[in-house]
Parts: structure tokens; sequence; C-alpha cells
């Protein structure tokens, strides 16, 4: 591609911005316990440095390689992350940390098959729906090839067990479909189908179940397990409108569980204020708005699919974490995209966003 790349702007600063606003909250929510645990009060954040550098390198490459060729690409990574999720499962190749088997370790590199588990599903839907056109108002020859593929990613990632990334995929995947041109009714009679099964497999999970309930009746729940959402509250409700100042927050003191991953957002809405947490809605409203615009701008069906797909990835994952923080949603280990500590999340949620920026591209090169 030519140089002096047409993008847009509004969404590479706001993404920039995220990270960056991740990259001061992890150091001043893990910065104490890395002390206490590891002697070294800065480790978390230079392991999150190191990540967004190669995160933001991912983000050119993908950025400047034409979005046209993950078309080709589709398939074979989409069997690539298959395997690596059955490879998680592997009782000796798996590592197993509270109760769940999530990560692959090589090399004293670890990192979650999940994560590029679900941008592949997207490539991979992206193509199927630009090849099939019309012909997903079908069930048998339209719709059902998407569902087999969902079904086929969401697997495994049920078994691990992972049902945070597995609503993920879910509503991606049909909010793609739907997008797509699918007929609403097969769509719904599908969700009803899906609902049951998953409330299903939570209620058979001792750890799953417990934070189902504790969010329907939270008064019944023993306070061990009421413990992590009950912390987020103390947490965001003394935040008030411009917060405790940064740093000065009470809950990372070994209060809440891990705040500078799952519910970092707890530990800006007490730092940072209403003021902050705002902040952090309004970009991921950025986010929505401008990959939304480029969806609609795409100069071809498969640019289209591919990124809004892109978009509904990042902010259904953004919005699962904000309502298991506020309570509205269940706790899982979805982290915020772009702020929670962890390289996996990151890296990959950085090359997505370089994606929608190559589309943006050709979009704007296309208009008058």
């Amino acid at each position: 591609m030519r140089r002096g790349l047409l993008f847009d702007k509004m969404l590479f600063t706001a993404t920039l911005a995220l990270v960056a606003l991740g990259i001061l909250m992890i150091y001043s929510s893990s910065a104490i316990r890395a002390q206490e645990r590891f002697g070294d009060p800065n480790l978390f954040l230079k392991k999150q440095l190191l990540w967004a550098a190669l995160g933001v390198c991912a983000l050119m490459a993908t950025m400047y390689w034409n979005y046209r060729g993950w078309q080709r690409w589709a398939l074979p990574l989409f069997l690539i992350s298959l395997f690596l999720l059955l490879l998680v499962l592997v009782p000796q190749v798996g590592v197993k940390v509270n109760g769940a088997r999530r990560w692959l370790s090589v090399g004293g590199f670890s990192f979650q098959p999940s994560e590029p588990a679900k941008m592949s599903l997207v490539l991979l839907l992206s193509r199927l729906l630009a090849q099939k056109g019309a012909r997903v108002q079908e069930f048998n020859h339209g719709l059902l090839p998407l569902l087999v593929a969902m079904g086929v990613i969401a697997l495994p990632v049920l078994l691990q067990p992972n049902f945070g990334n597995v609503v993920v995929i879910v509503t991606v995947g049909l909010m793609m479909c739907f997008l797509g041109g699918a007929r609403m009714r097969h769509l719904l009679l599908v969700s009803l189908a899906l609902l049951p099964a998953l409330l299903g497999m939570m209620m058979l999970s001792s750890h799953a179940r417990s934070r189902l309930l504790t969010l329907l009746d939270p008064s019944r729940m023993p306070e061990g397990a009421r413990y992590q959402i009950t912390q987020s509250f103390y947490a965001l409700g003394p935040g008030g409108l411009w917060g405790r100042g940064l740093g000065d927050g009470i809950q990372k003191l070994f209060y809440l569980p891990e705040p500078h991953t799952d519910f970092i957002f707890a530990i800006i809405g007490e730092e940072i204020g209403f003021l902050g947490a705002s902040t952090v809605v309004f970009l991921f409203g950025v986010l929505l708005w401008r990959g939304t615009r480029i969806a609609l701008r795409a100069p071809d069906p498969f640019g289209r699919y591919l990124a809004m797909g892109m978009t509904c990835l990042l902010v259904s994952q953004a919005a699962i974490n904000l309502g298991m923080v506020v309570g509205i949603l269940p706790t899982t280990g979805l982290p915020l995209p772009f702020l929670s500590f962890g390289g996996s999340s990151l890296l990959l949620s950085l090359m997505e966003v370089g994606i929608l920026l190559n589309i943006s591209h050709f979009a704007e090169a296309k208009s008058p």
C-alpha cells in the first residue's frame, strides 16, 4: 500500500487514549501488589508496556496490510485457532488457573488461545457472509454453516470453562448473521435454543452457578460469593465526581482481587471518579461510532462484515466487562479491552483496530 495512508484518525486517537489510560491505571492498581509478591513495583507496568509496544507494531502492520488478504487466510487461521483451543484442554499442556484451563505456556510465554480464536471466527464469518449474499436467508444452506462455525469455536471455550467468552462468541456471531441479512425468526429460534443450554451449563459449574445466583439474589448468598462484586461497589461508590485521586485508591490495597485485570474499571471509578469512568465509556462510544461508519463506507461486502464484526467484538467485550463491574451482569473473567492487564487481549485488540483502520483507508479513498 502506498505511503500517505488515509485512515480514521478519530478511531486511532481514541484507541491510543484507551491504551495510555490502561497503562497508567495498571501501574496505579498493581504497584503495591507487585512489590508485595515479586519485590518489584514496576513488574506489571513493564510487562504491559512491552505488550503495548508489540501491539502498536501489530496495529501498524495490519493497518498497512490490505484487508482483502484476510479473506484468503480466514479458514487456515480458523483451523489453527481451533487446534490451539483443543490443545488447551489437554491436561499436560493447558495451564489451569483458578479452576479454569484457559492458557498455553511456551518458553515462559503464556497466552489465551480464545483471543485469536474470536478474531479468526469474525474473519471466517465475514468471508462466508460475503460469499453467500442473499442465501443467508435460507437456514440449511445459508445460516446453518455459520452457526456450525460459531459452535466449533464456542464448544472448546465452554469446556475450559470460559462462559464470558462464549457469550461474546455467540453475541458477535448472531449480530453478524443479522447484519448479513439472516431472517429474524431463524435467529430468534437459535437464541431461544442456546439460552437454556448455556444457563444449564452454567448451573453445572459450581463457580459459574455461584456467580449467577449472586447476581439474581445476592442476599441469600454467603459473603465469600459476594465479596468481589461488593468490593467493586466499595470502589465505585466513594469515587464521586472527581475520584479519590490518582494513586489514592483504597480497594487496590488487597481488598478487590486482581484490580489490574478484570475489575480495573472499578479502580478507574474510585481514583478518577465519574469523570474518568465516563471518559472510558465515551472512548468506547467513539470506537462504536467510527467502526460502524467504516463498515457502512466499506467498498465491498467482505470489508463491511469484517469492519462490523471487529467493532462488535471489541464493544461487546467492553459492555460485558462494564456490566460485570457495576453489578448488572454476572462476574466473568473477561478483560476490558485496551485497559486490563494482559498481553493476549491487548495485542489482539490492537490488531483488530489496525484492520478497521485499513478498511477505513479504502472507505476514505472511495469517498468523494
